[in-house]
Formats: structure tokens, sequence, C-alpha cells
């Protein structure tokens, strides 16, 4: 807490929120959103207090303001604006002894006991007079003139007093009079992110795989012509591993191997060769103005295209033979490939961000995400970001987002809690999760509630990705094709953001071996060219959750999920709850069994009588069910359905 005139502030504030960590984190919302913020505001004596907001754009010289409410019972005040713009705001609490409403009451208090008040009215015109420069120029004539007629003892009490508590009086006359009145909290911040950044369906292809021809490479315009299908089944983001030129040192071959054979396309992540490092594209993918024309595609159908961004080099990545600096150099002279005992990865050389020419490093590493802004790209997948300095990120996204405050920063931060949750803290709009390996109940119900709080929230936003090139989850690999449609449900309906890799609506489920969470004839080291219509596709389901998605607003939201008790260690059910769209889901988390239980329904939370009948209706196939009482029956057959979306109809 600091005074803005004195070391010794006249008023405590305490507690204001929303803020992370004293401040020194922003947190997140989405433009539009109201921010409630609240303070516990007191002080000495009897008089009484007055409190607002002040808030703007960070780079705006001019405050805004709303007022704060107070609630006598718990000395805490409350209030809110709007965040109307993208980009970083900040905000702060102001109090002050509210002097002439003091008078005013006390003014009141002395005419009620029949209390001769010729001297307050002389006081009133006093602390008039000495507040008024403080006051906004538009008010002070008005102000000045009412200070004039209170003083004035020619004029009959009653009229004197009529002034006093005139109500436009009070109005203009508000804010702190006197010198060291006002007391400020400190600023805090908060990040409004487009709406994007909060609720989306994403879904990852490989450029190169989009050909229709085995073993022949695709090129963005293929991937161009592939977009009309993914838009048809409902998705926002296209995310694109990266498109840079590969490697041709030590490049990695099909499944992995640590030895190409010829004609083996290597790994998009192994980055740069003799024709170009992070800033150009791999030649078989096409030129720069085809990948301009990708994202206008994309745009024109609704979606954006998300591009990887990848800090390290393939060995002849041109960094490597220009800035030899920029990399772990060992004893040898050698520059040191990337390492995780056992496993070796000769084709990429990490980058060593705290090398002593780190500042050349980080302006370049920022001025490839500036390019490719300037190609269109508004959203970037960050791979690997926790292997890189936190105080690179704070200071690269930033640097991005004072000029472009509306990218995106997806974290790929399959990491220890802390850190993704610190990742988050520091600037990543959103970030993957444990959510590929929370399979089981007793797993899923700590994790969805810790994601969806409140308190989280605040600064992490969890998208559910269901499968990954690198994570073929053995519930997938065991399960079948109910799996995925489990999973799909799952990731669909517990979290506003989520995504599914290309191959998940096919699903591909074969390992490179048992126990092995990689697939077989990896995509990240092969060609594979599908047929999108194969038996057995969930691309209906798919294309059915997301148009439920974007048509219910209880599924746009992240902080409204409610776990149900519903008796069984295989069902899982949750509410998602909005004015006018109370949604209770209902999940059989057992891909090969037929379980049922008894939901437990919040009817207090959706406004429903104890013993009033009302209508569920699941949105997945238009059945309608009458339910009465706070337990309802449900059985579910995973070969018949893997789950309920209940959309609840209050009677009337």
């Amino acid at each position: 807490m600091a005074s803005t005139s004195s070391t010794l502030p006249r008023v405590v504030i305490e507690g204001v929120t929303p803020q992370l960590e004293g401040g020194r984190y922003p947190v997140k919302r989405l433009v539009g959103d109201e921010v409630h913020v609240g303070a516990d505001v007191f002080a000495d004596g009897h008089g009484l207090l007055a409190a607002r907001i002040l808030y703007r754009r960070v780079g705006d010289r001019r405050w805004r303001e709303d007022p704060l409410r107070y609630d006598f019972n718990s000395d805490h005040w409350s209030g809110e604006f709007t965040l109307d713009t993208v980009g970083r705001w900040q905000f702060l609490v102001e109090a002050w002894p509210d002097r002439f409403r003091t008078w005013r009451e006390n003014l009141k208090k002395f005419i009620d006991a029949g209390t001769d008040v010729a001297v307050e009215l002389v006081e009133g015109a006093v602390l008039l007079e000495r507040g008024l420069e403080r006051l906004p120029k538009d008010v002070r004539p008005a102000v000045r003139e009412a200070a004039v007629r209170l003083a004035d003892d020619t004029l009959p009490t009653p009229e004197r007093i009529a002034v006093g508590l005139s109500e436009r009086l009070l109005q203009q006359a508000h804010g702190p009079l006197l010198a060291g009145d006002a007391t400020r909290s400190g600023t805090f911040e908060i990040v409004a992110d487009r709406a994007r950044a909060g609720f989306a369906s994403w879904y990852e292809l490989f450029p190169r795989s989009q050909g229709k021809v085995p073993g022949q490479h695709g090129t963005f315009r293929d991937a161009q012509e592939r977009l009309r299908e993914v838009a048809e089944m409902g998705f926002d983001v296209v995310y694109l591993p990266p498109i840079h030129p590969i490697g041709r040192v030590h490049r990695k071959g099909r499944n992995n191997a640590r030895v190409c054979e010829p004609g083996d396309v290597g790994s998009p992540w192994a980055i740069g060769s003799d024709e170009g490092g992070h800033d150009a594209i791999h030649p078989e993918l096409g030129t720069l103005d085809d990948f301009r024309s990708l994202v206008r595609t994309a745009a024109e159908l609704g979606m954006e295209i998300a591009l990887d961004f990848a800090l390290q080099c393939a060995p002849d990545h041109p960094w490597a033979s220009e800035h030899p600096e920029w990399f772990f150099i060992r004893a040898d002279g050698s520059i040191r490939y990337a390492e995780n005992p056992p496993k070796k990865y000769e084709d990429i050389y990490p980058l060593n961000f705290w090398c002593e020419n780190r500042e050349e490093l980080w302006a370049a590493c920022r001025d490839l995400l500036l390019y490719w802004i300037e190609q269109g790209v508004r959203c970037f997948r960050v791979d690997n970001p926790h292997t890189k300095p936190l105080a690179f990120w704070e200071w690269a996204i930033r640097e991005v987002q004072r000029e472009h405050p509306d990218v995106l920063f997806f974290a790929e931060a399959f990491t220890r809690p802390k850190r993704m949750y610190g990742l988050a803290k520091l600037g990543f709009t959103m970030s993957y999760s444990y959510f590929t390996w929370k399979n089981a109940k007793w797993d899923l119900v700590p994790f969805l509630s810790e994601v969806t709080s409140p308190d989280v929230a605040e600064f992490y936003r969890p998208n559910l990705f269901a499968n990954t090139p690198d994570i073929l989850h053995e519930y997938l690999q065991n399960g079948g094709r109910t799996a995925f449609r489990i999973r799909l449900l799952l990731a669909a309906t517990a979290s506003p953001l989520y995504g599914i890799y290309s191959g998940f609506e096919l699903c591909e489920n074969t390992p490179v071996r048992p126990g092995s969470e990689e697939y077989l004839n990896s995509e990240k080291y092969e060609i594979r060219v599908r047929d999108w219509n194969a038996p057995g596709s969930i691309v209906p389901e798919v294309r059915l959750l997301n148009q439920i998605r974007r048509a219910n607003p209880a599924l746009r939201q992240l902080t409204n999920l409610e776990i149900l008790d519903c008796g069984s260690e295989h069902l899982l059910a949750y509410l998602k709850y909005a004015p006018k769209n109370n949604l209770i889901i209902v999940v059989n988390l057992d891909p090969h069994g037929t379980h049922d239980g008894m939901v437990e329904v919040p009817l207090d939370r959706i406004g429903i009588g104890e013993h009033q009948p009302y209508e569920v209706e699941d949105l997945l196939d238009g059945a309608r069910y009458t339910w009465c009482g706070r337990r309802s029956y449900v059985r579910l057959d995973p070969a018949e359905r893997v789950g309920h979306v209940l959309r609840v109809k209050r009677p009337e």
C-alpha cells in the first residue's frame, strides 16, 4: 500500500482483487470482460469513506474511474470496469475520507436534533473552498457558488441547508478534498486477450502429409485444399508443426531411427539447412506467397493458422556457422547436441540463452516472431518453452505484445506443475496440460477441479489436447474407437479450449512398440497420406461436438465446471452452468463395459424446485428425458453411447 502524498496514509487499503502474487504478474481476462474489483478499506474514527477504481490501458496518460460500493458489515468495497480493447491494462484502488458526505450526514443529525447549524453551514463552505482546486474544472464554478451561499448568513437558513443537502452538490464535491487525503493501493495489471484465447477448437496437421499420392511431399496448396474439411468439422485454429528447411546432417530416419535412408524427410523440429533457418520455408512446401495464401484462406473460412515456434537448430542451420557462440561449446570446441540419456538427438543443437552474447541472441529470436507476424500469423505454439529461460519468455512476449497485443502464445509445457504455472503467469496465453494422462475418475476429478478453479484460472488456461504427435496414451491404444469417442467428449466439454492431432478422427492407435507412447510410422519422421473417409471415422461426432460448443455459452467458459456425484467409479458427471444454459455431462470412462449410477443434480444451482419435474435433452442425439428430484438414473453402454450432453430445460 502506498500513499499519493504521504508516507502516513489516512486510509488503509488491503486485499485488493484481482491480483496475482502481489501484482508481480498480470491476471488474464478476455476483451469485453467485466473485471470485478474488491478491496478492504477502513480508517480510524467515525467519518465516512469513499473509494473508486482507477484504470487505464498501459500507455494511456489519463485514468478512467468507476466507483466502489461499500458493504457496512464487512468493510469490503466492490465495483467493476469493462475491458473494451485488447492489450495490457492497469488498475488501482483509491480511497479517502469522504469529508463532504460526512459533513452532510452530521448536518442532518444536528437538524433532526433541533440544534442551531449556523456554524456547521460555514464549516461546510470552508471545506468546499479548501477542496475546490482538487475537483474537476467543469464543476468548480457550481461548487464555488454553493460555498458562497452556504456562508452567506443573509440568506434564510432553510435555503442554505437546502444548498448543503443538494444531491447534485454531493456528486460535484465527490473526491479527496484536502492534501494528503487520497490513499492509493499498488498498481495491478490485467491482460485482455482476444476471444479466441479463451474459446477455440484446435486441429494439428502436417502440411507435407496433405497430398494425395503416398510418399509424395505435400505442399501449402494441398493444405489449403484441406482447410475446408477442417473448417466443416468446426475447428477455429489450424496448428502447423515447423515449416522451415529440415537439416540434413544427422537427419533422423523413419520411426526415429538414428540413421536415415535415402529419401527420408526427417523431423520438422530439426530446423535449418543451407536452404535457410527459422525465417525460411521448406522448399518442397512451397513459397512464402503460398504460405500467405494459406493464412488468407484460413481467415476466409473463419479460422487462423498457428505456427510452431521451436528455438533449436539442426547442425547445418545458418546460425551454427554464423553464430557458434550462441550454442553450448564442448571442451573439444564442437557444438553440443541435445541429449536426454540414453536418448541422443544429434539432429538438434539447443541454444545457449545465457551465452555472453545473449542480448543479440534474444533479439534475433524476438525478430523471428515479428517476421512471421508480418506474414499474417497471430498465434504461436511454442515448443518446449520450459527448456528456455523464463526471463527470456517474459521479455519476448512483452516485446511482441507491446506492438501486437492480439498475438497469442500457446505453451507446449509438459513439465512439472510449478514450472508450467510459472510460464502461464509470465505471459503465455494458454498451455497444454496433463489431460492426456488423466483417464481414470480418481485422476480426472482433482485435475479438472484444479485447472477450472477461479484461483488457477486467473493466470492459466488449459488446452485439453486429446493426443499429440508425441503422445499416444495406452488408454487410446487399448480402448479402440470407443476410447477416442470418450476422450473427444471429455476434451470438448470440460474446457473451452481443446484440440486434436490429425489422425485422431480416424482412431489411429498403433504404437511403435508395446509400452511406448510413440506412434508407429510417426508422421514426425515420414509423410503420411491418409484416407479421410476411411471406415470407423468419428468425424461426425467431432463436427457435432464443435457445433454444440458454439451453440451453448456454458461450454465457452472455464470456471463454471462443478463435479457431480454419481455413485460409480466409472462414470464422470459434471455441470457446466451459465445463465439460461445449464448442461449436465455424463461420461462412461470405461470403453469396455456398461455402467450405471444416480447423478446428484444441483437443483439450487439450476433454479429448480425439489419436487418439480423438468426435462433434459441430450444434445448428442436429441433424446429427451423427464427428471424429478435431486437424483436421476443414468446407464451408459459404450457400444451404444459413451455419454450424455444434457441441456436442462427449466420448468415454466
